[in-house]
């Protein structure tokens, strides 16, 4: 990891990608429901401030470390709401 800001516009460009595919599946399937989809926009942007805190926490001793944890952290997140982007339908 280069530093913070690149950390935070990873979590940015990764959560953003996510919603804006939810946004595509919307267009596309106009005429089936769209709860379970905004659930995955909720869930994307409630990730994305609890990453977000997580970065600006400032009481960390090990701070290699805890970015480390935020990054796999972000990944194991991005992977679960791709798997339920993937089984919309």
């Amino acid at each position: 990891m280069a530093n913070v800001r690149d950390l935070k516009k990873d979590i940015n460009y990764v959560l953003g990608d996510i919603i804006e595919a939810v946004y595509v599946w919307e267009l596309t399937n106009a005429s089936k429901e769209t709860k379970k989809s905004q659930a995955i926009i909720d869930e994307a942007i409630s990730t994305f401030d609890g990453l977000i805190a997580k970065i600006n926490d400032k009481k960390v001793e090990n701070k290699k470390a805890h970015f480390k944890a935020i990054s796999a952290e972000l990944e194991d997140k991005g992977r679960a709401l791709i798997e339920k982007i993937n089984t919309l339908g």
